[in-house]
């Protein structure tokens, strides 16, 4: 009898100390920003116009469980970035446009550890000739160990910001080894 007598006085002080655990986690605001970026080796003698970020057609999509919400955002942290690595350079000649096309956004549904997948489209092209001089489809993932936060919610927030800060780094990396001087494809 008195372990049943103690089983039913833990019950409401485990319950009460979830609530308040939880209670005192907030949720991470999306934010994409991508924290360690420095001035790249391999600036680029073009000029950035224009930089889009949507989602990609139907028929390029993988699975996309994000809302109109991404691409804003996506792309303010992708311009961040670029304009902290300046690989691009100012009045240039060649004037270049940056389109990203989101083929996948995979949230996790639940679990220990959260796991947001990612794609993207990136592509440069040149203003003037039409040429496409950078095209590469990224892929990334965020992952958010359990012990990073109890709740659930939290740490799948957290994997979406990991996924995307992870693209745009990879990004960053693949345009500063990329040659833009030569077209991939004459437009």
């Amino acid at each position: 009898m008195g372990k049943l007598m103690l089983k039913n006085i833990l019950k409401p002080v485990v319950f009460l100390g979830i609530i308040i655990t939880t209670g005192c986690t907030s949720i991470p605001p999306v934010d994409f920003t991508v924290a360690d970026i420095g001035v790249v080796d391999n600036r680029k003698n073009v000029e950035l116009k224009s930089l889009t970020v949507g989602f990609a057609p139907q028929s390029q999509q993988g699975k996309v469980e994000a809302n109109a919400t991404i691409p804003p955002v996506w792309k303010e942290a992708l311009q961040d970035a670029l304009n902290r690595s300046l690989i691009f350079k100012d009045d240039m000649s060649t004037k270049v446009n940056l389109s990203v096309r989101i083929t996948e956004f995979d949230i996790p549904a639940g679990g220990v550890a959260m796991t947001t997948k990612v794609s993207a489209i990136y592509e440069v092209v040149d203003r003037g000739s039409g040429d496409l001089l950078f095209t590469q489809k990224i892929s990334s993932e965020g992952v958010v160990p359990f012990d990073y936060a109890f709740v659930g919610v939290v740490r799948a927030v957290e994997s979406w910001n990991r996924a995307v800060r992870n693209n745009i780094a990879d990004f960053l990396n693949m345009l500063n080894d990329a040659d833009l001087s030569q077209p991939v494809f004459e437009g």
